[in-house]
C-alpha cells in the first residue's frame, strides 16, 4: 500500500495486482491524492495535471465501485479548482458521452454512475466557471434518468443536488426540469432514491422560489405521498424538506418580491393549515375526498402522520427559538386543534386518538423542550395553562345544570378530552424539566396552575383525569416542596367528594401519582400520611358496597391507593401490614365451596365489581412484593398464601362466568388474569406448587385464544431476542430521537400504542424513560406479555410429562389455526417457549426427557422460516439456548448440520437469513461449536452468502452472523482473519450505498475483527502492518458512506483501533470526523462520537482539543455544523450539546468526557475553563434579581453586560450557550470544584498569591488559580443564590471548597490579613437566602456546613463582621429549638432530623475551634508574660477577639449543650443492635420518630462525631460541675438531658448531680468505645479524630479521670480499643491522638494509686507501714493478668507502636534475643513523635504498679527504652541528640529516679535489673559480628551519665561496671572529633560534681590526668575552628571544677597543673596582632580565667609565679597589653558587650 502514496498512480505496481487488490490500491491512492493535492504547490500540479487527469479518466472507465467513484470525482474537482481549467470541458464532454452510451450491461453501469458523480462534483466545486455547459449536462442527465434503474436514479438525484449547489441562482433555466424529475423520484419505490430526491429538492428550494410560493401546495401533497410506505430515513429527509419549504414561505422577505405578482404570500396560519391537512387527511389531497373518506372509514396511514409530525418539528426548529417565543400561542392552539372535536376523523377510534396524541405531544415536547430557554418555557407553561382553563370551562358547563338548548353536549366534552390530555402531559413535562426553577410559575397566582390542574381532575373523561394526575406527579418531582401540600389537597377532596364517581377515580389517580413521586424526592413526605391513606383506602373499600353507583369506582380507588402506597417502601408499610393482609384475605372466598355459591348468586354488575376488586388486590400485593421485599418474611408469606389457591380456582372458571354474563366481563376478566399472572411471576414458584398444572393449562389457553387477530410481535419478541440481533431489523427497533412517535409504526396499523388509560395502576410505577408518561399496552397485549413470562417459570417447574403434553398441545393449535391466525398463535407459542428456555438457561436447569427435543425443534425450526424477521431472530436465539440447555456436543453439531444443508439447498431469502443467523447464535452461546472443521464450514457458507448479489437481506444476515462467529471464536479465528478482511474490503468497495444495512453488517464484522486482533495490531511485521492498513482502509471507506449508522460503525472501529494501536490512527482526521458529527440528527451516530471522544481524551485530551480548534478555524462554514467550536473550543461545544441533549446515556458520556478533559487540561488552560464555567453560570443571574452585594460594583457589571448584549445580538450563534438549563449550570459548578482539586494536585503556586504573582510577572503565560479567586467567589455566589435547589447545593459546595482551600492564604498588601477577607460580604450574601423559612432542609444543612467552615477558617477576625454569619446560625438554632413538632411538615421527619443535626454539627465545629483558639491564646499569653515586651496592648486586643468567638458561642451554650446531649443520646439509641429494638422508646428520640429511625440513622452518622467532641469540651469546661441543674431548661419545650435515659417514670425521682455526671460520662465513653472498637471501612478520618479528641478532652479534668482510674476494667477496655485503632489505622495523627488518650489513662491510674496510698496513710496514721505500698498493679505477687491488667494492655499497645516504627526491637524478627545492633535508623518526623510518645508512657508505668508489680514490668520497659536508644542513636550535626534519643533518655531518667528503686520491697531487684540495663548500654559499643557499629557516642555516654547521676550509688559503683564506664569515657576523650570531646567534657563535669564521692572519685582519679595531658598537647596543635576552641574551654572548665572539689592538700597540685596550660595559651604582643580569631579568643579566655584563679588561690598562684619567671613574664605582658586596649576602646562597646552577655545568659539559663 505504501506504493500508492505518490502524486501519480504507480501503474507498474497497479498492473501486478489482482482485481480485488486493484480496487484497494486505487482507493488508497485516491485517498492520498485528495490530501496531497491540497498541500502541493499550484505549479507542481499544473506540471503533472494532464497525466493525472488521464489516469483519473482511465479509472473512470474501469468500473469503479461506489466509494471509489465518489473519491475520484472529488479529486477531479479539486484538481481543476487548483490547477488549469483548460481540459475541464473535455472531461465534462467525456462524462456526458459515457452517460449517453447505449450500453446497458451491468458491467458498464459503474462507469455510467461514476460519470454522473463526476459531473456533480465538478459543478459543485467549479460552479459558474463552467459557463452555460450545465444546460446540456442537466438535460443529458435527466434524459438518462428515464431509463435508469434505482442506483442510477439515486446517483442522478445526488448529482443534481451538487450541480444546483455549485451553480446557485445561475441554474434557474433548469429549475423546472429538475423539479419535475425530482417529483417523480420522491415517490420512487426505492427508499434511497426518495431520500436523494428530498435532498435534491431541499437544495433546489434555496433558489427556486416557486417551490415555496405557487407550487407550495403540490410540494406538500407530494411530500405526504412520499411518506406513504416510507422508512425512517425517508421520513427524516422528506420532513426536513417539507418543514424547510414551509418555514421559508413564512419568513420570505416580501420587499422585492411584492413587485412580482406571481409570488403568493403565505401566512403562518396557511402554512400550518397545510401541515394540518397532511396530518388529518394524509396524502388523499384536499378536495379529492374519496368515497370511503365520505363514509368516514378511511384513516390516515400512520407513516404519513409520523412524517408530518416530524415536518412540524423541522418547521418550528428552522424558524428558531425566538420565533417560537413570539408565536407560541398560535402554534399551541393549532397543534392542539389536531386532536380536537373540529377534526373528529383523527380521533374517531381510541387507537387513532392515542396515536395522534403521541404525535401532538412529540411536536410540543421537541420544540418547547429543546428550543426555548427556561424563561420562555415558563411563559409557554402559562399559555398551556390558559388553554386548559378554556377547555375546563366547557366541561364545567356540561356538568352544571342549566339551559339544555345552549349547553354543550357530552360529545363536545369527549372531543375536548384529547386536547386536555396533550396539554396536561406537556405542562407536566415542562415543569419536570424546569425543576425547582419553576417555583415562580407556581407561585404566580394569575397563572393559577395548581388550581387549574386540580379542578380538571373531576373531568368526565378518564384519560383527562389520569393526565391531570400525571401532571401533578411531574410537578411534585420537580418541586418536592409541593408534594405534601398537593397530597393533602387531593386527600381532602377525595374524602369530601366520596359520592362523586369522577372525583373518586380522579383524586385516587392523583394521590397514586403523587405517591409514585415520593421515591424521586429524597426528602420524602411525613410518615403520618401513610396512616391517613391506609384508612381512606380501607374506608373506600368498605363503603363500596353501600352505593351500587359508586361500587366500581370506590373499589378501584381503594386498591389503587393501597398499591401506590407500597411504593413508599417497608418503612411506611411495616406499621400497616396487618391491615393490608386482612383486606387481602377478605377479598377472596375462603374455600372452593364459597366460590361455587358465589357463582350461583351474582349478576353481571356484581361480577364486574368483584373482578375489579380482586384484580386491584392482586395488583396491591404485587406492588408490595416488588417494593417491600425485605418485609417478605416466612410469616408474612404464610399469611399471603391462603387466598392464592382460590384466586387460581377463579382463573379456571372465568371463561364460563364470562359466557354466562356476556361481554361486559371481557375486559375485567382479562385484567384479572393479567394481574394474577404478574403476581405469580414475582412469587417463588414453590408457594403455588400445587396449582402449577392448572396454571399451565390456563396459560396455554390464553396463548392460543381465538379472539386475538393481531400479531404484535414487536412488543413480545424484542426482550427474548439478543440486543445485537435487533440491529438486523428495522431501524425502528434501534434508539432514535423520534422513538416516541416511531414506536407506533412498529406495532402495525391495527394495534394501539401504549397509553395510560389502558392500565391506570401504572400511574405510580416509575416510567422507563425517566420523566415520560408510563405507556401500558392494551389489556389484551399486556395479558399475552404476562402469560409468556409466567409460562417460562411455570413450565420449568412442572413435571416432564406435563411439559411435553403442553408443548404438543401448543404445536397442535398452531397446526390447526387458519392462515391469518396461524402466525399470531405461532408468535405467542414461540414467545412462551423462548421465555421458558431463557429461564431454564439462567437458572441452570435442564430440559427434561429426550422426547421434548422433538416438539421443541419442530416449533423453533418452523419459526426460523417464518416470514416475520423478528420471529426468525427469536427462533435463532431459541435454538442456541436449546443447545446450551441440552449441553450435548452431538446435538449441537446436528443442529449446525441441519442449517448447513438448508443453506446449501434453499434459494429463498427467508430460509437463508434464518439459518445463517442460527449458525451465528449457536457460536455465540457455545463458543467454537467444538471443532475447527465446523468453524471452517460455517465461515465458507457465510462467505458465499455474503456475496449473494441478488438479495441485500441475505448479505446483511450472513455478515451479521459472521460477526458473531468472529466475536465468539477468539484466537481460533486468527487463521481466517486475512481472508475475512479482504472479503469485507471487497464488499465495502462494491456494495451500492443504497444497501446501507449491508454496510452496517460489514462494519460490525470489521469491529469484531479488530477486537479479535487486539493489541497484536501494534506489531511491526509485514503481515500485521498489512492487516492494520486494511483495517484503516475499511474505516476510511465506511467514513465516506452517506448512511449515518455506517459512519457510527466506522467511528467505533477507529475507537477500537485507537485503543489497540494508537500510534497508527490519524488523530487529526479522526477528531475532524467526530467534530463534524457532534450534532448529527442521528442519535446512534452522536452516541458513537461521544463514546469515542470519551475514550481518546483519556489519553490525549490536549491534542484532541487543539485539533478541533485548528479544524474549526481552517474549515469552511458547511463542514462544521456547530460553529461554536471556533469560539469556545471543543469543550464549549460539548457543554452546549450537554445543554440541548435529552438522551441520558449521551449526557453521561459528555459529562465524563469533560471530566477527563478537566483532569488533564484544566491546570494548563485555567482561564479558558474558568471563563467557560463562568459564562454558563452567569445566566443564573438573569433569572431572578439576586441580592446585590455591593451595589456600585453590580451596577458597573450591569453596564458592561448591556454593552455586551448589544454586541452579541447581531450574531447569536457565537454565544457559547444561550440560556443554559439548570442541569448544565449544576454541572458547571461541579466542574469548578474539579478544577480546584486538579490545581491542588499540581503546583503550590495555585494557592500562594505572592509566588503566583512573581511567576506571572516572569512569564505572562503562567496562570494560577489564586489569581482568579474573585471569579471563583462570583461563580459560587451566582450558583448559591439561584432559583434551582440543586444548583444552590452545588454552589454552596463550591463555596465550601473555596473557603477550605483558600482560608489560610495571606494578603500580601495587608500583613496579618488573609486574601479571602475582602469577600466576606459575598459569602454572607450567598449564605443568607439558604436560611429563609421556605428553603428545603438539605440546602439549609449544606449552608450550615459552609457557615461553620467560614467561622472556623479564621478568615474574619473582627467580631462585628463575624456576627453576620454567626447570626444565621443563631436563627437556625432558634428554629430547631422549638422541637421536631414545630419544624416544617412538608417533608419526611428524617429531613427535619437532617436539618437539626446539621445545625448542631455546625455549632459544634464553631465551638471546638473557639476552644482551640482560646487554648493557643492562653499559651501565647503565658509566653508573652515570661518575656515582658512593649506589645502588651496588642496582645490584649487579639485575645479579646478570640474570647469574642468563644463569647459568641457562650451565650447559646446552655441551650446547645442540652441539644447536643439529646442528639448523642439519640445516636446511642440508634446504634444499639437490633435485638434491643424492643427497649427503645416508642415515640422515638429527641430528633427522630420511631418510624423514620432507619432514614435518620444516616444523618446521625454524618454529624455525631463533632457533636461528641463539642459536648466533651463543654463538660470539660464546666469541670462536670454545673451550678444550676435547671439552667437554660426554660427555653426548651422538651426534656433533652440524658437524665431521662432508659427510665420509665423519671418524673418522680430526681437524680443527684453525681448520677447526672456519671450518665453523661458513660454516654460519651460508650459512644466512643462503640465506634472505635468496630471501625467500619467507611469511617471518616474526621470522625475518628473527633472521637479521640473527645476522649482527650474528657480525661483533661479530674472527675472523669477518677472514674477511669477507679474502674480498672474500664481502663483496660479503653486501652484494648485504642490498641485496635492503632492496628487498623495507619494515619500518624490518629495514632498520636490515641497515644495521648493512653497517657491520660495511665495518669488517671497513677492518681488513683497515689490517692489510695495517701488515704491509707491517713487512715492508719502511724500504724504499721508494711501494709501500705500494696496498692497498684501486681499487689503482693507481682503477677499481671493479661486482659485484666492496665499495665499489660499499655505495654502491648506501646510495643505495637515501637515495633511498627523499629522492627528490630522485636526479638522474633531479629532472630536473637540479645542486643543485635543493625543499621541505625532515621525515622520520619511522625515516626519520631510516635516513638517519643510511647516512651513517655512506658516511663510512667512503674508508678501504676505495686513494688512487686514494678519488678515484673521493669525488664520489658528497660529493654524497649534501651532498644530505641540503640536503634535511633544517629550522629547529628553539632552533637545534637535526635528527638527519639532525647525521649529515651528522658524516659530512662524517669525510670531510674523512680521512688520504687529505693522502696524496700523492690530495692534489691531493681538494683540488679538496673545494673543489667547499664551493662546492655555498655554492650552497645561492642562490635557485633566483628563489624564496628556506627553509633553516636554522645547518646550512649549521655545514657551512662544518666545512670551514674540518677540511680542509687550501689548500681554503678560495682567495680566491673565502673571500670567499663571509665573506659568508655577515656576512649571517647581520645577521639579526634571536637564536638564529641565538648559533650564528653560536659558530661564528665556533671559526673565529677556528683555529691557522693564514692561515685565521682574513681572517675576523677582515672580521667583527670588524661584531661590534663590532652590540654597540654594544645600548645603543639593549635585550635583551628570554634568547635576545637570550645573543646579546650570545656576541658579547662572541668579542671577548674576539679580544683573547686579537691581537698585542700591536693588543690595546689591541681592549680599547678592548670596554670601552665592557661599561660601557654597567651600570645605576646607581636603575634597577637597577626593571630587567627580562634587563637585570639583562646588568649582572651586564658587571660580571663587566670585573672579569676589568681585572686581565688592567691598563695598557690604567687608561689608558682615565683618558681617560673618565664611564665610570670608572659602573663604580665599579656595583662599590660590588655589594659592598653581597654583604654583605647570607647564606652558604647562596653554597653554592646554587656548586651551580648545578657543574651547568652538567657540562653544558658533556658538550657
Amino acid at each position: 500500500m505504501e506504493l500508492a502514496h505518490s502524486l501519480l498512480l504507480n501503474e507498474e505496481a497497479y498492473n501486478q495486482l489482482g482485481e480485488v487488490q486493484k480496487a484497494e490500491f486505487v482507493f488508497e491512492w485516491l485517498k492520498f491524492l485528495e490530501k496531497v493535492l491540497l498541500a502541493t504547490s499550484r505549479a507542481d500540479i499544473r506540471e503533472k495535471q494532464k497525466r493525472i487527469v488521464e489516469q483519473l479518466i482511465s479509472l473512470l472507465n474501469s468500473s469503479p465501485g461506489p466509494p471509489t467513484r465518489k473519491l475520484l470525482a472529488q479529486n477531479l474537482a479539486i484538481l481543476y479548482s487548483i490547477g488549469d481549467t483548460f481540459s475541464v470541458y473535455q472531461t465534462i464532454d467525456k462524462c456526458n458521452e459515457l452517460i449517453r452510451s447505449k450500453d446497458d450491461s451491468p458491467s458498464y453501469l459503474p462507469t455510467k454512475l461514476a460519470a454522473v458523480v463526476c459531473l456533480g462534483s465538478l459543478y459543485k466545486k467549479l460552479g459558474r466557471l463552467l459557463g452555460n455547459t450545465f444546460i446540456d449536462t442537466v438535460g443529458n442527465i435527466l434524459k438518462a434518468m428515464k431509463s435508469a434503474e434505482s442506483q442510477g436514479r439515486y446517483e442522478i438525484m445526488l448529482s443534481l443536488q451538487n450541480i444546483l449547489n455549485g451553480l446557485g441562482a445561475a441554474a434557474a433555466p433548469c429549475h423546472r426540469d429538475i423539479y419535475k424529475a425530482a417529483r417523480s423520484c420522491l415517490t420512487d419505490r426505492s427508499m434511497a432514491v426518495r431520500c436523494a430526491a428530498a435532498k435534491c429538492l431541499l437544495e433546489l428550494q434555496k433558489e427556486a422560489t416557486f417551490m415555496w410560493s405557487t407550487d407550495m401546495d403540490s410540494v406538500a401533497t407530494l411530500c405526504f405521498k412520499s411518506f406513504e410506505g416510507s422508512n425512517y430515513d425517508v421520513r427524516i429527509a422528506v420532513s426536513k424538506l417539507l418543514g424547510t419549504v414551509l418555514a421559508r414561505a413564512v419568513i420570505s422577505k416580501q420587499g422585492t418580491a411584492a413587485s412580482r405578482q406571481n409570488i403568493r404570500r403565505v401566512s403562518l396560519e396557511e402554512a400550518m393549515e397545510l401541515l394540518g391537512t397532511g396530518f388529518l387527511r394524509g396524502s388523499s389531497g384536499f378536495l379529492r375526498a374519496s368515497g370511503d373518506m365520505l363514509k368516514g372509514t378511511s384513516s390516515v396511514s400512520r407513516d404519513v402522520r409520523v412524517g408530518v409530525t416530524q415536518a412540524y418539528v423541522v418547521f418550528v426548529s428552522t424558524l428558531g427559538g425566538h420565533w417560537l417565543e413570539r408565536n407560541f400561542a398560535t402554534l399551541l392552539s393549532h397543534v392542539l386543534s389536531l386532536v380536537s372535536q373540529s377534526h373528529p376523523k383523527a380521533i374517531q377510534t381510541q387507537m387513532d386518538a392515542v396515536c395522534c396524541r403521541r404525535c401532538v405531544s412529540f411536536i410540543l415536547r421537541t420544540t418547547i423542550g429543546s428550543l426555548l430557554g427556561e424563561k420562555a418555557q415558563i411563559a409557554a407553561a402559562k399559555d398551556i395553562c390558559q388553554a386548559i382553563w378554556k377547555l375546563k370551562k366547557v366541561a364545567d358547563a356540561v356538568m352544571s345544570e342549566g339551559n339544555l338548548e345552549t349547553r354543550p353536549g357530552p360529545a363536545d366534552v369527549a372531543a375536548s378530552q384529547h386536547v386536555l390530555v396533550c396539554a396536561l402531559q406537556e405542562l407536566g413535562n415542562l415543569i419536570y424539566g424546569l425543576g425547582t426553577t419553576a417555583a415562580p410559575l407556581l407561585q404566580d397566582s394569575s397563572a393559577g396552575i395548581l388550581d387549574n390542574v386540580i379542578s380538571i381532575i373531576i373531568h368526565p373523561s378518564i384519560s383527562v383525569r389520569l393526565a391531570a394526575g400525571w401532571c401533578l406527579h411531574c410537578i411534585a418531582v420537580a418541586l418536592p416542596s409541593y408534594l405534601t401540600p398537593l397530597l393533602d389537597r387531593c386527600l381532602e377532596r377525595l374524602t369530601m367528594l366520596k359520592s362523586s364517581s369522577e372525583a373518586v377515580t380522579g383524586f385516587s389517580f392523583a394521590v397514586a401519582a403523587l405517591l409514585g413521586a415520593v421515591k424521586h424526592c429524597p426528602l420524602g413526605i411525613p410518615h403520618g400520611k401513610g396512616k391517613i391513606i391506609v384508612m381512606l383506602a380501607e374506608d373506600l373499600l368498605c363503603s363500596a358496597a353501600q352505593n351500587s353507583r359508586l361500587s366500581l369506582q370506590r373499589t378501584q380507588a381503594g386498591w389503587l391507593l393501597m398499591a401506590a402506597l407500597m411504593t413508599l417502601g417497608s418503612s411506611f408499610i411495616s406499621h400497616h401490614l396487618s391491615r393490608v393482609l386482612r383486606l387481602w384475605k377478605c377479598v377472596f372466598p375462603i374455600s372452593s365451596k364459597d366460590l361455587e355459591t358465589e357463582r350461583s348468586r351474582g349478576d353481571s354488575f356484581t361480577w364486574q365489581v368483584t373482578l375489579e376488586g380482586r384484580a386491584g388486590a392482586l395488583c396491591a400485593i404485587k406492588s408490595f412484593v416488588t417494593h417491600c421485599d425485605d418485609l417478605l418474611t416466612d410469616e408474612v408469606i404464610q399469611r399471603l398464601l391462603p387466598p392464592l389457591p382460590c384466586a387460581i380456582d377463579l382463573l379456571t372458571q372465568l371463561s364460563s362466568i364470562q359466557k354466562t354474563y356476556g361481554s361486559p366481563l371481557k375486559t375485567p376478566s382479562m385484567i384479572y388474569r393479567q394481574r394474577l399472572y404478574e403476581l405469580l411471576a414475582l412469587l417463588p414458584p414453590e408457594i403455588y406448587a400445587g396449582s402449577l398444572c392448572v396454571i399451565l393449562k390456563e396459560l396455554a389457553t390464553d396463548l392460543t385464544a381465538s379472539d386475538i387477530q393481531m400479531a404484535a410481535s414487536t412488543f413480545l419478541l424484542p426482550p427474548l431476542c439478543h440486543q445485537d440481533d435487533l440491529l438486523l431489523l428495522s431501524p425502528l427497533l434501534q434508539e432514535t430521537d423520534h422513538r416516541f412517535i416511531e414506536e407506533q409504526l412498529l406495532l402495525g396499523n391495527g394495534i394501539a400504542c401504549g397509553s395510560l388509560e389502558y392500565d391506570p395502576f401504572s400511574i405510580y410505577e416509575h416510567g422507563i424513560e425517566g420523566n415520560s408518561v408510563p405507556k401500558p399496552l392494551p389489556p389484551m397485549f399486556s395479558l399475552i406479555s404476562s402469560a409468556t413470562r409466567l409460562f417460562g417459570i411455570v413450565c420449568a417447574h412442572v413435571g416432564e410429562t406435563q411439559r411435553l403434553s403442553v408443548l404438543e398441545l401448543l404445536l397442535d393449535s398452531i397446526k390447526h389455526s387458519k392462515a391469518s391466525r396461524q402466525q399470531v398463535v405461532q408468535l405467542h407459542v414461540l414467545s412462551a417457549f423462548s421465555s421458558f428456555l431463557k429461564y431454564v438457561a439462567s437458572s441452570r436447569g435442564n430440559l427434561g426427557s429426550e422426547e421434548i427435543k422433538r416438539p421443541a425443534l419442530t416449533l423453533l425450526m418452523g419459526a426460523l422460516e417464518s416470514a416475520n424477521p423478528l420471529m426468525r431472530c427469536a427462533a435463532a436465539e431459541g435454538l442456541a439456548r436449546l443447545a446450551q440447555v441440552i449441553g450435548d456436543g452431538s446435538f449441537t453439531a446436528g443442529l449446525a448440520q441441519v442449517s448447513f444443508d438448508k443453506l446449501k439447498s434453499a434459494r429463498d431469502v427467508v430460509t437463508r437469513t434464518g439459518h445463517s443467523l442460527a449458525l451465528g447464535s449457536l457460536h455465540r452461546y457455545l463458543g467454537g461449536v467444538g471443532s475447527s472443521q465446523h468453524l471452517n464450514a460455517c465461515i465458507g457458507i457465510l462467505y458465499t452468502l455474503s456475496q449473494d448479489g441478488t438479495s441485500p437481506d441475505v448479505r446483511t444476515w450472513a455478515l451479521h452472523s459472521l460477526s458473531l462467529i468472529i466475536d465468539s471464536s477468539g484466537p481460533l479465528y486468527h487463521v481466517h482473519v486475512e481472508s475475512t478482511l479482504s472479503l469485507i474490503l471487497m464488499l465495502l468497495l462494491t456494495v451500492p450505498p443504497t444497501h446501507a444495512e449491508v454496510h452496517q453488517s460489514l462494519g460490525r464484522c470489521l469491529n469484531a475483527l479488530i477486537t479479535t486482533l487486539g493489541p497484536e495490531l501494534q506489531g511491526n511485521s509485514t503481515a500485521v502492518s498489512a492487516l492494520r492498513t486494511s483495517c484503516l482502509l475499511g474505516c476510511a471507506v465506511m467514513q465516506d458512506n452517506p448512511d449515518c449508522l455506517v459512519q457510527a460503525q466506522a467511528i467505533s472501529c477507529l475507537q477500537q483501533l485507537h485503543m489497540f494501536a494508537p500510534r497508527y490512527v490519524n488523530l487529526s482526521s479522526l477528531v475532524s470526523c467526530l467534530c463534524v458529527n457532534l450534532c448529527s440528527s442521528y442519535l446512534l451516530l452522536r452516541r458513537a462520537v461521544l463514546a469515542c471522544l470519551r475514550q481518546i481524551v483519556q489519553r490525549e485530551a490536549a491534542e484532541v482539543s487543539e485539533h478541533a480548534v485548528i479544524l474549526a478555524k481552517d474549515s469552511r462554514e458547511d463542514l462544521i455544523p456547530d460553529a461554536s467550536i471556533r469560539e469556545v473550543g471543543l469543550e464549549g461545544a460539548l457543554l452546549n450539546l450537554l445543554d440541548k441533549e435529552s438522551d441520558q446515556r449521551l449526557c453521561q458520556d459528555i459529562r465524563e468526557t469533560l471530566s477527563h478533559m478537566i483532569t488533564s487540561m484544566a491546570v494548563g488552560k485555567l482561564s479558558f475553563w474558568l471563563k467557560l464555567c463562568k459564562d454558563v453560570l452567569a445566566s443564573s443571574t438573569d433569572f431572578t434579581t439576586v441580592a446585590s452585594v455591593d451595589t456600585t460594583q453590580e451596577d458597573e457589571v450591569d453596564k458592561g453586560d448591556d454593552a455586551s448584549v448589544l454586541t452579541c445580538r447581531n450574531d447569536e450563534k457565537y454565544q457559547p450557550i444561550a440560556n443554559p438549563r439548570w442541569s448544565t449550570r449544576v454541572f458547571a459548578a461541579e466542574c469548578v470544584c474539579k478544577i480546584i482539586n486538579q490545581c491542588e494536585n499540581s503546583d503550590s503556586a495555585h494557592f500562594d498569591i505572592i509566588l503566583a504573582q512573581e511567576m506571572k510577572e516572569r512569564d505572562s503565560r503562567n496562570d494560577f488559580l489564586v489569581l482568579h479567586l474573585a471569579d471563583l467567589i462570583r461563580m459560587a455566589f451566582m450558583a448559591a443564590t439561584d432559583q434551582s435547589d440543586q444548583l444552590r447545593l452545588s454552589g454552596l459546595q463550591t463555596l465550601l471548597v473555596i473557603v477550605r482551600k483558600f482560608a489560610t492564604i495571606p494578603e500580601p498588601e495587608f500583613p496579618g490579613h488573609v486574601i479571602l477577607e475582602q469577600y466576606q460580604a459575598n459569602v454572607g450574601a450567598a449564605l443568607r437566602p439558604a436560611f429563609t423559612s421556605d428553603t428545603p432542609p438539605d440546602v439549609t444543612a449544606k449552608a450550615c456546613q459552609v457557615c461553620s467552615a467560614w467561622i472556623a477558617s479564621g478568615v474574619v477576625s473582627d467580631l462585628n463582621d463575624l456576627r453576620r454569619v454567626h447570626q444565621l446560625l443563631v436563627s437556625s438554632l432558634m428554629k430547631i429549638q422549638a422541637g421536631k413538632e414545630a419544624l416544617s411538615q412538608l417533608y419526611n421527619e428524617s429531613a427535619s432530623a437532617m436539618e437539626i443535626l446539621a445545625v448542631l454539627k455546625a455549632w459544634a465545629e464553631v465551638y471546638i475551634i473557639a476552644v482551640e483558639r482560646q487554648k493557643k491564646q492562653t499559651e501565647k499569653q503565658k509566653q508573652i508574660t515570661k518575656i515582658v515586651s512593649p506589645m502588651e496592648e496588642n496582645a490584649r486586643d487579639v485575645s479579646s477577639s478570640i474570647d469574642g468567638l468563644l463569647g459568641l458561642v457562650q451565650t447559646d451554650l446552655g441551650t446547645l449543650s442540652k441539644l447536643w446531649l439529646a442528639a448523642l443520646q439519640d445516636f446511642a439509641l440508634l446504634t444499639l443492635p437490633s435485638e434491643f429494638a424492643s427497649q427503645l422508646p416508642l415515640e422515638g428520640g429527641a430528633f427522630y420518630t420511631a418510624e423514620t429511625s432507619e432514614n435518620a440513622k444516616l444523618h446521625y452518622h454524618n454529624s455525631w462525631a463533632l457533636i461528641l467532641h463539642a459536648t466533651a469540651l463543654w463538660l470539660t469546661s464546666t469541670g462536670f460541675i454545673v451550678t444550676d441543674p435547671d439552667e437554660g431548661a426554660t427555653n426548651l419545650s422538651r426534656p433533652v438531658t440524658p437524665t431521662t435515659m432508659c427510665q420509665g417514670s423519671s418524673g418522680s425521682t430526681v437524680k443527684s448531680p453525681e448520677d447526672v455526671y456519671t450518665d453523661r460520662f458513660h454516654l460519651i465513653l460508650g459512644i466512643s468505645v462503640e465506634f472505635l472498637c468496630s471501625l467500619r471501612s467507611d469511617a471518616t478520618m474526621e470522625s475518628i479524630t473527633a472521637c479521640l479528641h473527645a476522649l482527650q478532652a474528657l480525661l483533661d479534668v479530674p472527675w472523669p479521670r477518677s472514674k477511669i482510674g477507679s474502674d480498672q476494667d474500664l481502663g483496660v477496655e479503653l486501652l484494648n480499643v485504642l490498641h485496635r485503632v492503632i492496628l487498623t489505622r495507619e494515619s500518624p495523627s490518629i495514632q498520636l491522638a490515641s497515644l495521648e488518650v493512653v497517657r491520660q489513662i495511665i495518669y488517671a491510674a497513677q492518681e488513683h494509686v497515689k490517692e489510695k496510698r495517701r488515704s491509707a496513710e491517713v487512715d492508719d496514721g502511724a500504724a504499721e507501714k508494711e501494709t501500705l505500698p500494696e496498692f497498684g498493679e501486681g499487689k503482693d505477687t507481682g503477677g499481671l493478668v493479661p486482659g485484666r491488667s492496665l499495665v499489660f494492655a499499655t505495654l502491648e499497645l506501646c510495643v505495637c507502636i515501637l515495633v511498627r516504627q523499629l522492627p528490630e526491637l522485636n526479638p522474633k524478627l531479629t532472630g536473637s534475643p540479645g542486643v543485635k545492633a543493625a543499621k541505625v535508623q532515621i525515622l520520619s518526623e511522625d515516626g519520631n513523635k510516635l516513638v517519643s510518645a510511647a516512651l513517655i508512657i512506658l516511663s510512667e508505668l512503674p508508678e501504676v504498679c505495686s513494688p512487686e508489680g514494678s519488678i515484673s514490668v521493669l525488664p520489658t520497659i528497660l529493654y524497649l527504652i534501651i532498644g530505641v536508644l540503640r536503634e535511633t542513636a544517629v550522629r547529628l550535626p553539632g552533637g545534637q541528640l535526635s528527638s527519639t534519643v532525647a525521649a529515651a533518655l528522658q524516659a530512662l531518667k524517669g525510670i531510674l529516679s523512680s521512688p520504687l528503686a529505693r522502696a524496700e520491697k523492690s530495692h534489691s531487684a531493681w538494683t540488679d535489673l538496673l545494673r543489667s540495663a547499664l551493662t546492655t548500654v555498655l554492650d552497645c559499643w561492642e562490635p557485633v559480628d566483628g563489624a564496628h557499629q556506627e553509633l553516636d557516642e554522645i547518646s550512649l555516654l549521655t545514657a551512662i551519665t544518666v545512670f551514674i547521676l540518677s540511680t542509687s550509688p550501689e548500681v554503678t559503683t560495682i567495680q566491673c561496671l565502673q571500670e567499663r564506664c571509665i573506659e568508655k569515657f577515656k576512649a571517647t576523650l581520645e577521639l579526634k572529633d571536637p564536638v564529641v570531646q565538648i559533650k564528653c567534657y560536659q558530661l564528665l563535669l556533671s559526673v565529677f560534681q556528683y555529691p557522693n564521692p564514692a561515685v565521682s572519685y574513681p572517675y576523677i582519679h582515672s580521667l583527670a590526668s588524661s584531661i590534663v595531658r590532652k590540654l597540654q598537647e594544645t600548645d603543639k596543635i593549635k585550635p583551628e575552628d570554634a568547635a576545637e576552641l570550645q573543646a579546650i574551654q570545656e576541658g579547662i572548665k572541668v579542671l577548674e571544677a576539679l580544683v573547686a572539689i579537691a581537698e585542700e592538700q591536693h588543690r595546689a597540685q591541681l592549680v599547678a597543673g592548670i596554670l601552665p596550660i592557661l599561660i601557654s595559651f597567651l600570645l605576646d604582643e607581636n603575634t597577637l596582632g597577626s593571630a587567627s580569631t580562634t587563637m585570639r579568643s583562646l588568649h582572651d579566655f586564658a587571660l580571663q580565667n587566670l585573672m579569676q584563679i589568681g585572686p581565688q588561690y592567691s598563695s598557690i598562684f604567687k608561689n608558682l609565679m615565683a618558681s617560673f619567671p618565664a611564665m610570670k613574664a608572659r602573663l604580665e605582658a599579656a595583662i599590660k597589653s590588655n589594659q592598653e586596649s581597654i583604654k583605647i576602646k570607647t564606652t558604647p562597646k562596653h554597653i554592646k558587650n554587656s548586651g551580648k552577655n545578657s543574651s547568652i545568659q538567657l540562653k544558658t539559663n533556658f538550657f
